[in-house]
């Protein structure tokens, strides 16, 4: 009779693990990003709407009044048009610059393993070290790039004193640091791509250029908005490298490339030590990557597929003929 109770129990059994077991596969996921994501950020929300200092703790409730506070200073919105600015100037320029890279490496060149390692050692490398290297090279008067430009009879240029020239050189060590990086992502989208596209096309007599542009480029286009999301992100919240672009580590003297990152890091654990106005900047930070890393997305899918809707309403008329 037992045995005949666990023949009758099994087929049950059999639907209850086909039905549950994969989500106890993920839960591990969604758990640990309850602990280490979810609640800091519901905390976060919560800290932003007290009167929350690092020493004395939580204080009264304010509401919206850290937010209110934190918009109308000055330098909030310098640390904000620094922060575009550096995103700009680095976003963009990785995106493509990783694009050649990644297009280089999946042509058949000597020695393809040696040059893929090679482009990823600058992410290896600690983003202190490499903010403590390029601070030399950009120094204002005795910087190895000032050096080479006095030998071509140009004047120093000024790149902790002048607001755009720090921007470069801030955007120059996050290309440094992750161009290398999306090349062997997008290089990774690139080598499962169907050779036999690419022999098709060259039959039809369509160069390189061409097949790039036409093959590669449409076929790798859900790695490309990745890789310009992820660019996004951390162009947005970029710290190590203007932190340590100087040895104060306060954005300069004018705060010339103070970010919001670095700006927030001020608040809580500067001077006023105001964790209620720190974390209210923390949250327009992470509205500004969403908006920011939607409206990538949303470029990025129609600068793909342009014609997509027309080719699918064209497909449907034949359809219904």
């Amino acid at each position: 009779m037992a045995r005949r109770d666990r023949n009758q129990r099994s087929p049950l059994l059999s639907r209850l693990d086909v039905a549950v077991s994969p989500y106890l596969f993920v839960s591990a996921f969604f758990l640990l990003f309850a602990v280490v994501g979810l609640f800091p950020l519901l905390h976060t929300a919560w800290v932003s709407a007290h009167d929350w200092h690092l020493i004395g703790g939580q204080g009264d409730f304010v509401g919206i009044q850290n937010f209110v506070e934190i918009l109308g200073r000055e330098r909030f919105w310098r640390a904000l048009a620094n922060t575009i600015s550096i995103f700009l100037l680095s976003t963009i320029p990785q995106v493509f610059v990783a694009l050649a890279i990644a297009a280089v490496l999946d042509a058949n060149i000597r020695t393809r393993t040696f040059w893929r390692m090679g482009v990823l050692l600058p992410y290896v490398v600690a983003p202190v070290a490499v903010s403590l290297i390029f601070a030399k090279v950009f120094a204002d008067q005795s910087g190895i790039l000032n050096a080479i430009l006095g030998t071509w009879g140009f004047d120093p240029i000024g790149f902790h004193s002048d607001r755009f020239a720090s921007h470069v050189a801030i955007a120059t060590m996050l290309g440094f640091r992750w161009t290398g990086y999306y090349a062997l992502v997008l290089l990774a989208a690139m080598q499962a791509v169907p050779r036999d596209l690419y022999e098709a096309a060259l039959v039809d007599g369509a160069g390189r250029l061409r097949q790039f542009l036409a093959i590669t480029v449409p076929t790798i286009r859900a790695t490309i908005i990745f890789v310009v999301i992820a660019a996004t992100i951390g162009g947005l919240q970029a710290f190590d490298e203007p932190r340590m672009y100087d040895t104060l580590g306060r954005g300069g003297s004018d705060r010339q490339w103070m970010t919001l990152s670095l700006y927030l890091y001020e608040l809580g654990f500067g001077t006023q030590k105001s964790l209620g106005l720190a974390a209210a900047v923390a949250w327009i930070l992470a509205v500004l990557v969403l908006a920011v890393s939607a409206l990538n997305l949303l470029i990025a899918r129609r600068i793909a597929s342009p014609d997509v809707p027309r080719r699918e309403r064209r497909g449907r008329k034949e359809v219904a003929a």
